[in-house]
């Protein structure tokens, strides 16, 4: 059974730094597209940033300069990371993954448990 384990998340101060990291495991015999979404208290869940798998990059306008987003084919695993956080990138950070599971006949999209990103001012 596949599995996205998150972890990195934590309580940080205005313009400090968290690097999140997200492992897939499992029987998975192909992953394309891995991203990060967050979700704060009362919104939507958003886009924050996807990489796919030439490393071609996508960053959401609000964390351009700020977060980078990068992965490790070798270990399945995509990073976050988030330099110069505000109070407004308070979240549960969460990873998904494009990936075909071993035996599935078509790819699907796998969602992690969740990360709490909390930034104090």
């Amino acid at each position: 059974q596949v599995q996205l384990v998150e972890s990195g998340g934590g309580l940080v101060q205005t313009g400090g730094s968290l690097r999140l990291s997200c492992v897939v495991s499992g029987r998975v015999i192909g992953i394309n597209v891995m991203a990060w979404y967050r979700q704060a208290p009362g919104k939507q869940r958003e886009l924050v940033a996807a990489i796919n798998n030439v490393d071609s990059t996508h960053y959401v306008d609000f964390v351009k300069g700020r977060f980078t987003i990068s992965r490790d084919n070798a270990k399945n695993t995509v990073s976050l990371q988030m330099n110069s956080l505000k109070t407004e990138d308070t979240a549960v950070y969460y990873c998904n993954v494009d990936l075909q599971e071993s035996g599935a006949k078509t790819w699907g999209k796998y969602w992690g448990q969740g990360t709490q990103v909390t930034v104090s001012s």
